[in-house]
C-alpha cells in the first residue's frame, strides 16, 4: 500500500486556509456558508472534521459525507448524530494520506446517498481526497481551529491545484 507523507514545507503551507475562510462564531460561519450554499446550489457537499460536521448537521444544511475521526484537536469526542445509509471504514495515519483512505473517500462522494467516513487515525488531509474525487460545482468544508470555517469551490482550477498537493507529498511504502 501506497502512503504519502507531508513534508516539512508542505505541513507549513497547509495550515494557511485552502480555500475561502469564513471567520466568526458558529452562529455566523453557518449563515454565511447557508447563504453560499443556497447561491452555489452544489452537486454535493461534504464536510471534512467532526466539529464542521457536527454544526452542519445541527443546521440542517444537506450534507451527502461526512469525514470524521471521532476526535477535536485530537481529544477523543462522542460520534456524531449522521443519518448515513453507508459507513466506509478507512486507515490514515496522521500526516498522512493512504492508498486506501483515498479510496475510501472516492467511493463514498461516488455512493450517491448520504454517507459517512469513519477514519482510524486522523481525517485532516481528507480535505485533499475530498476536493479530488467530488464532482465539480460542489463544496468542501473544513474546520479551521479558532478562525472559522474554510470552503472549498470543487472546479478544476481547485483539482489541479490540490492534485500539486498531492504530487508534492513524500512517497512511502507500508
Amino acid at each position: 500500500m501506497e502512503i504519502r507523507v507531508l513534508t516539512p514545507d508542505l505541513r507549513r503551507e497547509l495550515r494557511a486556509p485552502l480555500g475561502l475562510l469564513i471567520r466568526g462564531s458558529f452562529g455566523r460561519t453557518m449563515e454565511r456558508l447557508r447563504e453560499l450554499a443556497q447561491e452555489r446550489n452544489p452537486k454535493k457537499l461534504i464536510a471534512v472534521g467532526d466539529r464542521v460536521s457536527r454544526n452542519m448537521i445541527r443546521e440542517g444544511m444537506p450534507l451527502s459525507v461526512v469525514i470524521v475521526d471521532n476526535r477535536v484537536m485530537r481529544k477523543p469526542i462522542a460520534p456524531i448524530g449522521f443519518e448515513a445509509e453507508e459507513t466506509y471504514r478507512v486507515r490514515n495515519p496522521a500526516g498522512t494520506l493512504t492508498d486506501e483512505a483515498l479510496q475510501g473517500v472516492r467511493e463514498a462522494i461516488e455512493h450517491g446517498g448520504k454517507v459517512i467516513v469513519l477514519v482510524e487515525g486522523e481525517e485532516d488531509l481528507l480535505t485533499l481526497a475530498a476536493v479530488l474525487s467530488a464532482p465539480e460545482n460542489s463544496l468542501v468544508v473544513y474546520g479551521q481551529p479558532r478562525e472559522g470555517i474554510v470552503v472549498i469551490e470543487v472546479n478544476e482550477g481547485t483539482k489541479t491545484r490540490f492534485r500539486e498537493i498531492l504530487e508534492r507529498m513524500e512517497l512511502s511504502k507500508d
